[in-house]
Order: C-alpha cells, then structure tokens, then sequence
C-alpha cells in the first residue's frame, strides 16, 4: 500500500509539474490554485511514505516517477521532441526507478 501512496504523490508532482505552465507565472488563479493543491497533496502522500520507506528511495522514485510522467505528458501535449536519446534516457530513469522499488 505505501508504495501505491509514493505512485499518487508522483502522480500528483506531474499533475503539479505540468500545471506551472497553466499557471502563467502565478498570474492565472484558478491553475495556480490547482498547481498549489496538487503540490501540497504530493508533498504530503510523499512525507507519509517517508515514516516507513528509506528516504532516499522514495525520494528517488518519487522524483523519477514526476519526471518521466512530465516528459511523457511534454511530448504528447506539448510536442516535445522524441529523439531516440531522449527515449533512451527516459527509459534509464524507468529502469533506476525500477531498481531502486526492488531494492527497498
């Protein structure tokens, strides 16, 4: 169960991470509002996770599960580029992600 809390937390840091571009700086209220939620809500599932798992672990995969969402939802939203590097590395941080939940 707790390993599902650390998924939602990085959930929501995509949810927050994508939703800085919505917010136009802080100038636009309701995005900024939803970007402030979906931060505080991440910080907090990820901080519940932290009683019981190794804090650089869960940090670690907290960090790498916002990440490889952002850059999926950049590409698909935003029309990010899709090079093969950039393929290649998102798919690194899947497998760092990976070894560091079996490790845990």
């Amino acid at each position: 169960m707790i390993w599902v809390i650390v998924l939602i937390a990085g959930i929501l840091e995509i949810v927050w991470a994508v939703g800085l571009k919505y917010t136009d700086g802080f100038t636009r209220l309701w995005p900024s509002v939803l970007t402030l939620m979906a931060m505080g809500a991440s910080f907090f599932l990820l901080s519940i996770a932290m009683r019981s798992l190794p804090i650089g672990t869960v940090y670690a995969v907290w960090v790498g599960v916002g990440a490889v969402g952002t850059a999926f939802v950049g590409i698909a939203l935003f029309g990010e580029p899709t090079s093969v590097l950039r393929l290649l590395s998102i798919a690194a941080i899947i497998v760092g992600i990976v070894g560091l939940k079996l490790t845990a």
